[in-house]
């Protein structure tokens, strides 16, 4: 549930749905592959939860999304399609270089050299990924990005209905709360992540996924 602890604005982030490049399993950042009709039901089902739980209701105060098309996509079902939409272009996924859209299994058979040294230093800053991002270029990337859009939506400690909504990508998601919280959640498909402003963020609710039960 998704209810109000105390007084703040609050960002509410959302992990899109499963895509029809099977998200669950492929490695897509920056390849801009649509929701599936799965992902779709997942982003109605989030929708549905945030606004049963949201205290006061009402319209979002921005709502935010990365460019990529299925989290616009998911932007639109959680919010509304009449909801005006802020893309943040820095809020696209990592650029996975050589592991776009691969499994992992693909990956270790097509690049073993590369795969083994993934495995073994892949969320070091200083990792970059072969012919892509590196982590902390990614890092940097969507901390300009959160620069932005706190210029554009200003949190407030004695807000009680100023709540913001994110649809973004699992490693956009966990760099922004951890920069924000220094807490890292999971960020599965389709999952809800609560953080509130009352002087300094704080994390409210993390990893929400009980409104995906039987998916």
């Amino acid at each position: 549930m998704i209810k109000r602890q105390s007084r703040g604005s609050r960002l509410i982030l959302v992990r899109h749905g499963e895509t029809e490049g099977e998200s669950s399993i492929r490695y897509h950042g920056r390849t801009d592959v649509a929701l599936s009709e799965l992902g779709r039901a997942q982003m109605r089902l989030a929708g549905r939860a945030i606004g049963a739980h949201r205290e006061g209701g009402g319209n979002f105060a921005h709502i935010f999304s990365s460019p990529l098309v299925r989290a616009s996509e998911g932007a639109r079902i959680v919010a509304g399609d009449s909801a005006p939409l802020i893309t943040i272009d820095e809020f696209a996924e990592v650029h996975f270089g050589l592991f776009e859209g691969l499994t992992a299994d693909e990956i270790r058979e097509r690049y073993p050299d590369d795969f083994a040294r993934w495995n073994d230093d892949r969320l070091a800053p200083g990792y970059t990924y072969p012919a892509g991002e590196s982590r902390a270029g990614f890092a940097n990337r969507v901390e300009r990005g959160l620069e932005r859009m706190l210029a554009l939506w200003t949190p407030r400690a004695d807000a009680e209905a100023d709540d913001a909504l994110l649809i973004a990508h699992r490693g956009v998601i966990r760099a922004i709360v951890r920069k924000l919280t220094s807490q890292e959640p999971v960020v599965e498909l389709g999952s809800i992540q609560v953080i509130r402003f009352d002087g300094g963020w704080h994390a409210e609710m993390l990893d929400l996924i009980n409104h995906l039960d039987g998916f």
